[in-house]
């Protein structure tokens, strides 16, 4: 993990959410710039901005660098609905990701 990796992750996560440096930059409370100036390597966050920036997100910094999940925030949002859910509508749920992920599997092995 580098600074290059924390410009990268924001970023991505911005770019996935479909909001502008100015926008980001605007709903956090900050100058135009601010979000750009990250981007582009010229500052980094602080501390209580880094996790300013986890909840803008609605993610864990545990989330934010585990580079291997592209889009955190709808991991994090289908998560906080399971948790709403009885056990028998969690089991019916997971029944159709194994079914999807069975029929993904199916189409790979034809191609």
């Amino acid at each position: 993990m580098d600074e290059k990796f924390i410009r990268d992750r924001i970023t991505q996560l911005r770019l996935n959410k479909q909001v502008s440096e100015y926008q980001m930059s605007y709903d956090l409370g900050h100058s135009r710039g601010y979000i750009n100036n990250i981007s582009s390597g010229k500052a980094l966050p602080s501390m209580s901005e880094f996790l300013s920036i986890c909840e803008y997100f609605s993610i864990t910094p545990s989330e934010f660098f585990d580079g291997q999940k592209e889009n955190p925030e709808l991991l994090a949002a289908a998560v906080r609905g399971l948790e709403k859910m009885c056990d028998e509508d969690v089991m019916l749920v997971l029944k159709i990701i194994e079914r999807i992920n069975s029929d993904c599997c199916e189409v790979q092995k034809d191609m």
